[in-house]
């Protein structure tokens, strides 16, 4: 039995808050093993390096042995790494750990994404993958804030016990939830076409042209305008470090009414009107945060940009599940690969930018791309495969 849309969600958001649990918990883990920011800074970069590298691998191994399979042995693997985590003894043995959670995480949104692709007609996708990125979008809201809470007063290792102890549970009730049908090799599945998928989707015009968006997409959002808005506000408006993290969460806001409207706007829009309207209104958001005078007008854009953001990204996914229907989990990893790949290298260009120029000129140059890109995505949109 297919695993229901919330506990998709729930196996999503255990993966989110992997992702960003750290981000509050640096300077504690800095002082617990008596070292410096730029030595624990790497126990979030090495997670994102290994969950996009193992893109590679985890595509043709879900396509060949039945993504919901590897997806439960993922989840289980994550719960393991999430409870090691809670017991390592040094810094660098955590580092392993998060190395390998990175591995082990890496499986379970793209073959959940797959997943939807093959059991969702494409008229009707976009919207069930809004709802199924409402846990995506609730880790975003809520791992920061929640680690800290509970390190704050039980310690950091009890943020991973707890991480751990969720994971688990939901480990348990999804194979629980598909029974005996999750270990029965079905007749469509061991016959993945391997690495040789990512060379098909390459030979495709229209696959080459979605793996660039994607990268584009993670230069110009995920690793450049994105990361840096809470430091323009300390350092512009001199927010604290709390009051910067509220304003950048509010992102959430507008993503939760994106998931809940997702089939509304398409049906409305269509998906040419979502990338037009959705990046548009990205840029427009980024020149706002780059001319503000008040730390009030980014709060605002902040919490719009999170529905027009995922109205762009939205088809984009979309998109990444028909990119090669016969094989929707290496479709799926090669999109998430192109994004991570993105994402690295914007996080130095636009690093290097800000610092040469400054945060009004970095986020101008990332409004334009932007702009640029949704105007070629959405004529592309109209091409022949």
């Amino acid at each position: 039995m297919n695993p229901p849309i919330w506990l998709m969600a729930l196996a999503a958001f255990t993966i989110g808050c992997g992702m960003r649990m750290l981000d509050p918990l640096l300077p504690m883990l800095a002082r617990e093993f008596d070292t410096g920011l730029g030595a624990v800074a790497p126990l979030i970069g090495v997670f994102a390096l290994s969950y996009g590298l193992a893109q590679l691998v985890i595509g043709p191994l879900g396509d060949r042995l039945g993504k919901m399979r590897v997806v439960a042995l993922s989840l289980g693997l994550y719960a393991a790494t999430l409870l090691a985590a809670a017991f390592a003894g040094g810094l660098s043995p955590l580092l392993v750990i998060r190395m390998l959670a990175g591995l082990a995480a890496a499986a379970v949104v793209p073959l959940l994404m797959a997943h939807i692709g093959d059991s969702v007609p494409y008229g009707q996708r976009q919207a069930v993958l809004g709802r199924f990125l409402t846990g995506m979008v609730a880790a975003q809201m809520l791992a920061g804030p929640l680690s800290g809470i509970v390190a704050d007063f039980a310690g950091w290792r009890v943020s991973f016990l707890g991480l751990g102890v969720m994971a688990t549970a939901i480990t348990v009730l999804f194979v629980a939830w598909q029974g005996r049908a999750l270990w029965q090799l079905q007749s469509s599945e061991s016959r993945g076409i391997g690495l040789y998928g990512f060379l098909r989707i390459l030979e495709k015009p229209a696959g080459r042209r979605l793996l660039l968006a994607a990268a584009l997409n993670g230069m110009l959002l995920f690793g450049g305008a994105f990361p840096f808005i809470a430091s323009m506000l300390i350092e512009r408006f001199h927010l604290s470090a709390a009051e910067a993290g509220l304003v950048v969460a509010s992102f959430g806001l507008g993503s939760l009414v994106y998931t809940r409207s997702a089939g509304w706007l398409i049906a409305r829009l269509g998906e040419r009107g979502m990338v037009l309207w959705g990046g548009g209104g990205v840029a427009l958001a980024l020149a706002a945060f780059a001319l503000a005078p008040n730390w009030w007008v980014v709060a605002l854009a902040q919490a719009v940009v999170g529905l027009l953001f995922f109205m762009l990204h939205g088809v984009l996914q979309a998109r990444s599940t028909e990119a090669l229907p016969e094989a929707r989990g290496t479709a799926v990893s090669a999109f998430a690969m192109a994004l991570f790949l993105g994402q690295s290298l914007g996080a130095v260009l636009f690093g290097t930018l800000i610092v040469t120029a400054g945060f009004t000129a970095a986020l101008l140059v990332a409004a334009a791309g932007v702009l640029g890109l949704s105007l070629w995505f959405r004529g592309t949109l109209s091409r022949a495969a």
